[in-house]
């Protein structure tokens, strides 16, 4: 009977460590992951000409923050890197050699900026590190047959370009128009699109294009030189700081032509506020997700958690600067890839998770959703028109899509 008990333990024994051999078998890390954490590398503007989008990474920070005091990821806490390059493509270049080579990161999540993102897309594809879900709508960063690793996050600025010319031109089909845009990737992107969108109306209906530097001190020449030229319909494609600059001369001058601004700058709190909420009156713009200010979402299940997370873990933050949201909305998608991802955690599978996703996220307006696929890394590919009232947007007409082809 002894022998026969020995026997009956020593199977058990075996069954036991075979099942904990199973179990760890199923478990595969890259640099970056292990049994108790997953490194995500994040390069964000905490200074420099777009610090206004700083938040954006301070609400991840804090979100990841949130995560890992309910447990973390399959019990695995994130350890969020993220380091300031100013908006400077060669503080990029650094930081994201810091982030993969010293601090071995498992993915780049969320990097800011079009400039600076092209700067370190070559070197990222070539060390087959996944460069997920990036802060910026550079059409380049969907091209997953040039740019495999890589994946947008938000609408590419081609397809809003294009979405801006459609509503003009089915409304304001006699319109001048007069451009600003950055003279960097992200300007060049969405004018591109704008004027394809336009088509062969473009050549006569666009007046004047004007640019400015990221190391302009203001953008007041640019604005005189676009109302001198009798221009009655103002396209404003800028980043936050250039963007408030604008409205705010225009209104100055005390000219009131009709406006588009880009969604890049669509914050109430980073620009409307600084521009003067008289001035930005009336403008319009292209959203996709939730304005917590906005009366219809008063009793939104989505707009209260985001509330909720912010009273928590961001108590005395601007409630009114979008970029929260979009903070929020950016680290929900990467927590999903994560658990997508489950035990798996090679950079070939968190890249593989991020291209199936089909999610419809808490803060995303109605009818918009994040999906991917091996061939689509474009996460966001519909818009709504809103117009500013004086005080918050006000959402019309449908959910819009600016189809841009990859080559």
């Amino acid at each position: 009977m002894r022998g026969r008990k020995l026997i009956a333990a020593g199977v058990v024994g075996a069954f036991s460590l075979a099942m904990a051999g199973a179990a760890q078998a199923q478990k595969k890390y890259d640099v970056g992951a292990s049994d108790t954490e997953i490194k995500v590398g994040n390069i964000e503007a905490y200074s420099g000409p777009a610090s206004a989008y700083g938040v954006i990474g301070k609400t991840e920070e804090a979100y990841f923050k949130m995560i890992n005091d309910q447990g973390g990821i399959n019990g695995r806490k994130i350890n969020f890197i993220s380091y300031d390059d100013g908006y400077s493509p060669p503080k990029t270049v650094e930081q994201v050699r810091k982030l993969v080579e010293s601090d071995e990161v498992l993915t780049i999540f969320n990097p800011l900026g079009t400039p600076t993102n092209v700067s370190i897309i070559k070197y990222l594809n070539a060390k087959k590190v996944p460069h997920l879900f990036i802060a910026a709508g550079g059409t380049m960063f969907g091209n997953y047959k040039q740019y495999p690793w890589s994946m947008g996050w938000q609408p590419n600025y081609q397809s809003e370009g294009r979405i801006y010319a459609k509503y003009i031109l089915d409304n304001f089909p006699n319109a001048k128009i007069g451009i600003l845009s950055a003279n960097d990737d992200f300007g060049k992107d969405a004018l591109k699109g704008f004027l394809d969108g336009l088509g062969d109306k473009a050549n006569s209906m666009v007046v004047v294009k004007t640019t400015y530097e990221s190391s302009d001190p203001t953008v007041d020449s640019q604005i005189l030189k676009i109302k001198d030229s009798g221009a009655d319909f103002f396209a404003n494609f800028s980043t936050p700081k250039f963007a408030a600059m604008a409205i705010k001369k225009i209104g100055e001058l005390g000219w009131k032509p009709n406006q588009i601004v880009h969604s890049v700058s669509l914050s109430v709190g980073a620009v409307m506020k600084p521009a003067g909420l008289e001035n930005a009156k009336g403008i319009v713009t292209a959203a996709y997700y939730k304005d917590p200010d906005d009366p219809a979402f008063k009793d939104d299940a989505g707009v209260k958690s985001w509330i909720a997370f912010m009273d928590k873990y961001m108590p005395g933050a601007d409630k009114s600067n979008s970029n929260y949201v979009y903070g929020v909305m950016a680290a929900q998608t990467m927590v999903e890839t994560l658990k997508k991802a489950g035990d798996n955690l090679t950079r070939e599978n968190v890249l593989k998770a991020a291209e199936s996703l089909d999610v419809e996220l808490p803060m995303l307006l109605p009818g918009i959703k994040v999906t991917t696929g091996p061939q689509d890394h474009f996460p966001l590919k519909q818009m709504q028109m809103q117009k500013f009232d004086g005080e918050r947007w006000v959402r019309f007409g449908p959910i819009l899509k600016g189809e841009v082809a990859v080559e």
